[in-house]
């Protein structure tokens, strides 16, 4: 539709008012970008967004009140803007579940990593869309941001246009991008325009040009925070620090009857609501014969026979492939000018290679990246993204504790798998043979609304045979039995041989637990039964986790230290005969 730029700036102040409305009704809420970013948002929904099929990010997730006004008037079926806010209504930052929101977006600069997920989707599947972004000055100072960007000028996302409301003021006041911001980005890859972030002319054209693009494009929109309220152009106006009269004068100002009528010109949009229905074939896959060797390796010997069944999976790993295995003969690498491919290179950049797998899973297809375990923090707030919005996303995470070895404590992961235990909605999987590597692989990829870990390791150790493979979908499992024993060993990954080598000193039977998560779903019976008499954990990680099933944890609570995987090993106790003396002498 073509509108008139009066017509346009009484559709901008539609959208103010009903973002105003939303913040009063709440009592809370962010005034400054709501009144600061409208002329942008109505441009791109009036104008330009070829909806359903293009997308929008809002990645300065705390303008949703400006994000659902104009999604109401766009025609998507949200509930009334009264609900902001409120328990069972409105979130107060933008979330996935709600009609017309692409992501679920609040933490910083993760909708950047989002929006560059989405483009390499549309690329991938051949799709011809685009994807719109707008972030704010907090957005820019975000290391996944950077990093994205970075990713994204690298593979030339011609599809992708970040829009930056550059009103200079952040919560502490002035904000702090000393830095040229547009130079940078010209570094990056990107096309670089500036515009009055109030003027609908300037608006419009850049966003023209930039469909047309051979690269991605920022366009940097000058505006005012909290736009013709008495605290515009200061912190102030970031959230809500005027009054309620002050709200309701605002509100009179910016009702406006033909703004409504002209919003009303455009069709209810329904979407196509459906739980992401994932294809999951099962894999022919002969488990290798081989007496010792790592997960890691087993998994890519997986993952090689899988990859060709599976056209959706779209691997990656942050400049790690080979070291994680993810990055097999039958990967086909995507590249700036092919994106017939599966397999994306991210460079050092594990936050933002999170962020934008979550975009990819949004946009139709089941990531999975790699890199070492102690670096899943570097990862953690994309992961908990995942989990909340319920994105199927796979992270393989390799050299899974202290028997990395000579490289150290700082590369020795310690407290990183209890850590990601304590995510909800996340299975973390460690896996101690062929079968129960596949069986993670085929758990993780029959998840449709949760992501998965697959931790695995870099040191080769001894393969145990699994005597019911069936039961490892349970969670837990008896690997070793002794009819006879009082006590019951639990071990996850490379401990379960170890655990078997204590066992037949003391006459215990030993219980292989690859995911926590799934074993809290069975039953008391179930549990009861492979978890009796006296029981103790043995993981080479923090032992908090595991009193929620043990009596005693063998485990390691401080940093590691820099030896061989045997000698370090060794020195943290982690050795069949002081264990089964320690027990003997203290449980039996």
């Amino acid at each position: 539709m073509k509108f008139t730029n009066e017509e346009l700036i009484q559709m901008s102040n539609t959208v103010r008012y009903g973002a105003l409305h939303a913040i009063r009704s709440a009592s809370s809420g962010h005034l400054g970008i709501a009144l600061g970013a409208a002329d942008i948002i109505t441009g791109l929904y009036a104008i330009h967004l070829n909806l359903p099929d293009d997308k929008f990010v809002l990645s300065a997730g705390h303008g949703s009140a400006l994000l659902y006004s104009v999604l109401k008037l766009r025609g998507y079926d949200l509930p009334s803007l009264e609900s902001f806010r409120k328990l069972g209504g409105l979130a107060g930052h933008p979330e996935v579940h709600t009609p017309g929101v692409s992501t679920t977006t609040g933490p910083l600069g993760q909708g950047i990593g989002n929006a560059v997920g989405m483009a390499f989707a549309a690329k991938i599947k051949n799709q011809d869309s685009k994807v719109y972004c707008l972030c704010g000055d907090g957005d820019l100072m975000e290391g996944v941001a950077q990093e994205s960007i970075a990713v994204a000028g690298i593979y030339n996302l011609n599809n992708l246009i970040l829009l930056w409301d550059d009103n200079g003021i952040s919560i502490d006041g002035k904000a702090l991008t000393d830095i040229d911001i547009p130079v940078r980005m010209r570094a990056a890859g990107w096309e670089v325009l500036k515009v009055d972030g109030h003027r609908f002319s300037e608006i419009n054209a850049a966003i023209k040009w930039a469909k047309k693009s051979p690269r991605p494009v920022f366009i940097q929109c000058k505006t005012i925070i909290g736009l013709d309220s008495k605290a515009q152009g200061t912190a102030a106006a970031h959230g809500l620090e005027i009054t309620t009269e002050e709200l309701l004068e605002l509100e009179k100002k910016f009702k406006n009857i033909n703004g409504e009528k002209l919003w009303a010109k455009f069709p209810k949009i329904y979407e196509n609501i459906s739980t992401k229905e994932y294809l999951y074939k099962d894999v022919i896959y002969n488990y290798s014969d081989a007496e010792f060797i790592s997960t890691r390796e087993l998994s890519g010997q997986y993952l090689e026979k899988l990859l060709p069944i599976e056209p959706n999976l779209i691997g990656g790993s942050a400049d790690l492939s080979d070291s994680t295995k993810t990055l097999v003969k039958s990967s086909r690498e995507i590249t700036a000018s092919d994106f017939n491919g599966n397999f994306i290179h991210y460079g050092v950049r594990e936050h933002a290679m999170a962020a934008i797998m979550n975009g990819l899973a949004l946009g139709g297809l089941r990531p999975y990246g790699g890199t070492f375990l102690v670096f899943s923090d570097y990862m953690r707030p994309a992961m908990r993204l995942s989990a909340l919005m319920g994105l199927p996303v796979i992270y393989i995470l390799t050299h899974d504790s202290i028997a990395v070895g000579e490289d150290g404590p700082t590369h020795q992961p310690i407290e990183q798998l209890a850590s990601l235990r304590l995510i909800p909605n996340m299975n973390v999987f460690r896996p101690c043979n062929a079968v129960e590597v596949a069986a993670s692989w085929g758990m993780a990829l029959a998840e449709t609304n949760k992501p998965s870990c697959i931790i695995l390791s870099r040191q080769k150790f001894k393969q145990i045979k699994t005597p019911d493979t069936a039961e490892i979908s349970r969670g837990a499992y008896i690997i070793h039995e002794n009819t006879k024993a009082k006590i019951t060993l639990i071990a996850t990954g490379s401990e379960v041989p170890l655990a078997i080598e204590v066992a037949n000193k003391i006459n215990a039977r030993v219980v292989s637990m690859p995911c926590i998560e799934k074993f809290r779903l069975q039953d008391n019976e179930y549990k009861n039964k492979i978890l009796s008499g006296c029981v103790i954990a043995l993981e080479a990680g923090t032992t908090t986790n595991w009193y929620e099933f043990a009596n005693a944890v063998v485990g390691i609570d401080s940093f590691g230290a820099s030896a061989t995987d045997t000698e370090v090993y060794k020195h943290f106790g982690f050795d069949a005969d002081a264990i089964a003396q320690n027990i003997m002498k203290n449980f039996q």
